[in-house]
């Protein structure tokens, strides 16, 4: 077997991230949910601790859709009605009535002309960005953008690249200055929220450096935010970054597997745009959706988020990391002040990180721990991720056992 030449390689690799504490090591495994109970949310069961449950502070699903009894009633029943998968990729014969249905729903909810879905949002931005870059593209990132964006700007091969410091608007309009003359088109890409910190980018902001130099490219210049952490998290109402600060992206990539609690990814823009997408993008092209079961969930979270039930988990999950977040100052912990649900405790330290880590799962806590590489060095920190299922005495419970903490 050709394996075995390189086996031991592959093993001193692995072992090489475990000694220097890169590696992600074993997974846990959720074997059980238990209910709800005295206040507190539900907590989770694990492989190997049968005898505990933990509060789960490390989840994407902001808004506590995904033990939805609607979410999961949709699913059954498209499930029941369509089969448990699509059965192909969807130019073939994997389009079901639940695809389309979320597709207008969600452009809808985001006053776009036209929406396309895909397996996930980092296949969706590996997808769709290289489709809008030729070799007469400058792309301009932010030095913080999610490893997807990075790995995107790679398969894109621009004809040149630059990135600019995090958040740093002059340098952004700097940069712009500097491409004039040297590309027919420029693509501005950076995160809504970034998922480390909880902080944003201002799209306001970008949208009115763009519009200033828009006329020194023949082709002008491109903005394409990837938003997952900020759609049905941020905003009054759920729109996530672009309502935060009032800006507007020409293409809009968000996710269904974070607060609207299912799975798979999206893509928004104007017309010509997403049909130029279906016809181009191979991670949509030749890989299946999401099946028609999800897609019925999505849309019913969607819908959820667009109501009355909506707006009242949204100011809930405001409460809680208003209240976290002033719990961690009290206790003289660093954070970031915000509104995000995304509430970091910076550590800047990997050992008293991973001690920090150790220290909650001792007390039934399941946290995030983000060390070097993850993190640029000094930036080492527990990423705290607040639902809206979760409940003051849950909070209570965490800073006490942060409290006690040495």
């Amino acid at each position: 077997m050709s394996l075995e030449k390189i086996r031991d390689q592959l093993a001193r690799h692995v072992t090489q991230l475990k000694q220097k504490g890169f590696a992600k090591g074993d997974e846990k495994i959720i074997v059980a949910v238990r209910p709800a109970t005295d206040g507190f949310s539900e907590r989770y069961k694990l492989d190997g601790y049968a005898d505990r449950a933990f509060l789960r502070m490390n989840s994407n699903s902001y808004l506590g859709l995904s033990l939805h009894p609607r979410l999961i009633g949709a699913e059954a029943h498209a499930a029941e009605a369509f089969g448990t998968g699509p059965g192909a990729v969807r130019f073939i014969s994997g389009t079901y009535s639940p695809h389309v249905e979320l597709e207008r729903e969600l452009a809808a909810f985001h006053g776009r002309e036209s929406a396309m879905i895909m397996s996930a949002a980092y296949a969706t931005v590996i997808g769709v960005l290289p489709q809008l870059v030729t070799l007469d593209t400058w792309v301009v990132s932010d030095a913080l953008n999610h490893n997807c964006i990075i790995n995107a700007i790679r398969l894109a091969q621009p004809g040149d690249k630059a990135v600019y410091p995090h958040l740093d608007m002059k340098a952004l309009d700097a940069v712009l200055a500097e491409a004039k003359g040297r590309a027919k088109r420029v693509c501005v890409v950076t995160d809504g929220v970034f998922s480390m910190r909880g902080d944003y980018a201002n799209l306001k902001a970008i949208s009115d450096i763009c519009a200033h130099h828009q006329a020194d490219f023949e082709e002008g210049i491109i903005t394409l935010v990837d938003d997952s952490h900020g759609v049905g998290a941020f905003g009054e109402s759920g729109r996530g970054t672009e309502e935060q600060t009032g800006g507007r992206a020409d293409v809009l990539i968000g996710t269904l597997g974070k607060a609207f609690g299912v799975n798979g990814g999206y893509v928004v823009s104007d017309l010509t745009t997403i049909a130029y997408l279906r016809e181009t993008v191979p991670l949509y092209i030749y890989s299946n959706p999401i099946t028609p079961a999800e897609a019925a969930a999505a849309l019913e979270a969607v819908r959820i988020l667009g109501g009355e039930e909506g707006r009242t988990r949204l100011a809930h999950l405001r409460q809680l990391g208003k209240k976290l977040r002033e719990g961690l100052a009290k206790l003289g912990y660093e954070t970031i002040m915000g509104d995000h649900p995304i509430v970091p405790i910076l550590i800047r330290d990997t050992e008293k990180t991973s001690a920090l880590v150790t220290h909650l799962f001792k007390n039934n806590i399941l946290v995030t721990g983000l060390n070097y590489p993850v993190v640029p060095k000094g930036d080492e920190e527990i990423r705290l991720q607040v639902s809206a299922r979760h409940t003051d005495a849950d909070l209570d419970f965490l800073l006490d056992a942060l409290q006690r903490f040495a």
